[in-house]
């Protein structure tokens, strides 16, 4: 069955937003981090953030999207989402949400290997 399944993809203008959400069923909202990942066209799948813990106060934040890029979480709705504000055209990419618990350390979650769980993903075409 699904668990992790992300919508809110699009076309949009360089400096514009858009909001992705990763609705979670089944274990995947139970994991201790809910991360986010993108990979542009011929380009390998990289960290973009992630959210530690059920509160959703430790985020962190890949350097090429800090301070432009937000998560947070909605428990009630069992959703993460990934705010994307001043958008750029490098930032086209099919972008993927992720659950996972095998991490010792918050610098764990920054690789794909410490998730479990993911999504199809959606894509984000920025256009300059």
């Amino acid at each position: 069955q699904v668990q992790l399944e992300e919508s809110g993809g699009g076309l949009v203008q360089a400096g514009g937003s858009l909001r992705l959400s990763c609705a979670a069923s089944g274990r995947a909202f139970s994991s201790v981090a809910m991360g986010w990942f993108r990979r542009a066209p011929g380009k390998e799948r990289e960290f973009v953030g992630v959210t530690i813990g059920w509160s959703g106060d430790s985020t962190y934040y890949a350097d090429s999207v800090k301070g432009r890029f937000t998560i947070s979480r909605d428990n009630a709705k069992n959703t993460v989402y990934l705010q994307m504000n001043s958008l750029k055209p490098e930032d086209t990419a099919v972008y993927y949400c992720a659950g996972g618990s095998r991490g010792n350390y918050y610098s764990a979650y920054f690789n794909r290997g410490a998730y479990d769980y993911w999504g199809q993903g959606t894509t984000v075409t920025v256009s300059s």
